[in-house]
């Protein structure tokens, strides 16, 4: 698997891949959130943009849920990603 390269800031305590498993191909969002607790949802698909954002996990990840997208297992710590 190749690197990934985000134009988005790089200061992200924590990355979190989601899918959507109903669709074909599947559908990745982004969730970073800093060491604040603020979160931002990003598309790939549309330029990085951000499509969402909250002030805590908890929220960005119920946005999630309702849409029906899955977190990949695992983490990613902003190290990993350049």
């Amino acid at each position: 698997m190749g690197k990934v390269y985000l134009k988005i800031k790089n200061d992200w305590e924590l990355t979190e891949v989601w899918i959507d498993p109903m669709l074909s191909p599947t559908y990745i969002l982004l969730l970073f959130c800093d060491s604040e607790g603020n979160c931002q949802i990003y598309d790939p698909k549309q330029g990085d943009k951000v499509i969402f954002s909250s002030n805590s996990y908890e929220a960005a990840q119920l946005w999630l849920l309702e849409d029906e997208y899955e977190p990949v297992e695992g983490r990613l710590l902003a190290g990993e990603l350049v």
